[in-house]
């Protein structure tokens, strides 16, 4: 099994200022390559490896010189909130799972990751998430989960969704390896 993180497709914005650079609104559909991100997950499912970009939050840009080897496996997770806003990556799953957080743990884990991660005032943490992922959540994230094949409420927590989800994948790979022998 492998997991492709969506964040690690944000489009490479190096050649502009750091000024720039940090005002991009990193919570809509138009900041990921999906270009890149779908033909890296086609040539895993063809069994190919490839090299996953490298992007860091600090200088807002992708790595020049470092990468990810990422091996194809019988499982390829593709982990992010926009993942089901382009329809050529929906075309390309088989089970589409929409985990459903409540908008009050959305907004604490952006202000602890912020604070934390990103260097940011509870001040400055409240106010991108009124300004911007707020917004692009309801236009963009909401909207798209009417794509998902499965919908987890509690925002992960729910053991039993994770258990069938387990068990299905389990089922599959079963499946998979007999018809392999």
């Amino acid at each position: 099994m492998v997991v492709i993180p969506q964040d690690s497709y944000y489009k490479d914005s190096s050649h502009l200022p750091l000024e720039e650079r940090q005002k991009i609104n990193f919570d809509h559909p138009d900041a990921i390559d999906w270009k890149l991100l779908c033909q890296q997950i086609r040539e895993l499912k063809q069994g190919k490896t490839v090299e996953q970009p490298v992007y860091s939050y600090i200088t807002c840009s992708r790595s020049k010189t470092e990468t990810v080897t990422v091996e194809p496996a019988e499982v390829i997770i593709v982990e992010g909130i926009l993942i089901f806003t382009c329809k050529e990556l929906r075309d390309q799953m088989n089970i589409k799972i929409f985990v459903d957080a409540d908008s009050d743990d959305r907004l604490m884990r952006i202000i602890v990751r912020d604070m934390e991660e990103r260097g940011r005032t509870i001040e400055m943490a409240i106010d991108h998430y009124q300004e911007t992922v707020k917004p692009m959540h309801l236009q963009f994230i909401e909207p798209s989960k009417r794509y998902a094949d499965i919908i987890i409420p509690e925002g992960g927590h729910n053991k039993v969704a994770i258990d069938v989800i387990t068990t299905t994948v389990e089922e599959a790979l079963r499946r998979l390896q007999k018809k392999k022998k």
